[in-house]
């Protein structure tokens, strides 16, 4: 595998259009990075089988990409309808969970009735369509419409402001958990997280039914903002979940909200996604507006790890260059000087003291000696994590006997794995060896200088305590 010329990773929604082999080979190949299961849509069978393409392909091409399970969450929607509606301004409509009449819409939360009252606004397809309650009857909403359209079967339904009374785990999730731990996927997405409690539930799930799986909270409600930092202290990363975060708050809050996020997961070390419309033109278009291209620029260097599809990939007709797109962009703000690099983070007393030592001193000689790349040995991906979130302008090539480790740091800016059981003494043999697969597998060339992190008396498994400046030809200290 050469290493691929764009840092930001790409986050790609499997859906009817591209969930077949050709279309996952066609997503690969334009520069995903991460496959999203969205498990508000399809059975655990059609999931199952996307997995176990991912995994098959992947292996053919020697690769090592992750599986994001992005869980529903309480999240409500429009029941099944027999046709699609058209609405209009003015027109009444009645929401209810128990669909007894013909003209009433379902909706798939019991609780509807009891968390809205008259003058609350509905919101419903990402606010597309908004309705205005007029009265609560039983477990009936009777409603105005105020900005009609189309109405579709599945989408989603916000009140905002509301506490909804559902249960932040529900019992959907639970099955999907289970669904995840079974099946090995790398990451999984807890929806409308409130607070950290939210997150600490779902990894006893995750605990109990077996499995050790890192949590990605997506932030979309006013309360996950007020508790940002907490959340994402719990947290393995965060999400910019932006579809219902614009609804939930104020749309022109968004763009301030989505920077104060960035921010504070990369002080805490942690992994962010910004996702939602991104690219929402092309799930239809060719090529996006130049507003669109402008956001994904933005979501870069505000310093996200890595920027997602919805849409643009599940449902979209040109899927896969919506990929390719994003790539484009995302090469041209990491080759310009906006794009951020070489970052002075302060040394984070949650985490390991020499680690954080070791990986601030590489990142550091990189510019000093002009290295080329940072090579690290590692079991756990602990380190490199660390690494990544000082965003070195060169890329680290990680080396790990873990292929769960190798898919889940695939998400990491900058970050390129290789899975190989290298647990070994650092000698002269070995040193020779390494550059024969530095050479074959890298753009790296002879007398390209590398730093290389790992730990004594084995390279992987141990703490990170050493660093090692290599010439790739050379195989004694005194030629570096």
């Amino acid at each position: 595998m050469l290493i691929e010329s764009k840092k930001t990773k790409i986050v790609a929604t499997l859906g009817p259009v591209c969930e077949h082999e050709e279309g996952i080979r066609n997503l690969i190949e334009a520069g995903v990075s991460m496959f999203r299961l969205n498990t508000s849509h399809g059975t655990e069978e059609d999931h199952r089988r996307r997995i176990e393409i991912i995994r098959r392909v992947c292996k053919e091409k020697n690769i090592h990409l992750p599986v994001l399970v992005d869980l529903q969450g309480p999240k409500i929607r429009i029941g099944n309808l027999e046709s699609e509606m058209v609405i209009t301004n003015g027109q009444k409509l009645v929401f209810s969970p128990s669909v007894k009449e013909k003209d009433i819409i379902p909706v798939d939360y019991a609780g509807l009735a009891n968390d809205v009252k008259p003058g609350d606004m509905m919101l419903i397809d990402d606010g597309k369509l908004e309705v205005v309650v007029e009265k609560v009857e039983d477990d009936k909403v009777y409603t105005e419409v105020v900005n009609g359209g189309v109405l579709k079967s599945r989408k989603g339904l916000n009140i905002p402001g509301s506490t909804a009374s559902l249960a932040a785990v529900t019992p959907r999730d639970v099955k999907f958990i289970e669904f995840a731990v079974n099946n090995n996927a790398d990451y999984v997405a807890l929806s409308f997280v409130r607070q950290k409690e939210d997150i600490l539930t779902a990894r006893d799930y995750i605990k109990n039914f077996g499995g050790d799986i890192p949590i990605i909270a997506k932030i979309e409600k006013p309360q996950a903002v007020d508790n940002m930092k907490e959340i994402i202290q719990v947290s393995d990363g965060v999400m910019v979940a932006r579809g219902d975060l614009g609804i939930e708050i104020s749309p022109e809050k968004v763009p301030i909200v989505q920077k104060r996020i960035i921010n504070e997961a990369l002080q805490q070390r942690k992994v962010t996604i910004v996702a939602t419309q991104m690219l929402e033109t092309m799930i239809e278009q060719p090529i996006p507006t130049r507003a669109e291209a402008s956001d994904v620029a933005n979501a870069i260097i505000d310093g996200t790890d890595a920027i997602m599809l919805s849409g643009e990939t599940s449902v979209g007709k040109f899927y896969a260059e919506a990929v390719h797109m994003m790539t484009m962009i995302a090469e041209n703000v990491e080759h310009s000087d906006f794009c951020r690099y070489d970052l002075d983070l302060p040394i984070n007393p949650c985490y390991h003291m020499t680690r954080q030592a070791v990986v601030n001193a590489a990142v550091k000689m990189v510019k000093d000696i002009d290295a080329k790349a940072i090579l690290a040995f590692t079991h756990t991906g602990y380190t490199p994590k660390l690494m990544s979130k000082l965003r070195p302008k060169v890329p680290i090539i990680v080396i790990s006997d873990s292929e769960a480790t190798c898919r889940r740091l695939n998400l990491f800016w900058d970050m390129f794995p290789f899975c190989r059981n290298w647990d070994r003494v650092l000698n002269r043999e070995f040193l020779i060896e390494l550059d024969e697969f530095l050479l074959s597998n890298t753009d790296l060339k002879a007398d390209d200088r590398v730093i290389l992190t790992g730990s004594i008396p084995k390279l992987i498994t141990g703490k990170t305590n050493f660093i090692r400046v290599h010439r790739i030809g050379a195989t004694s200290v005194e030629d570096v």
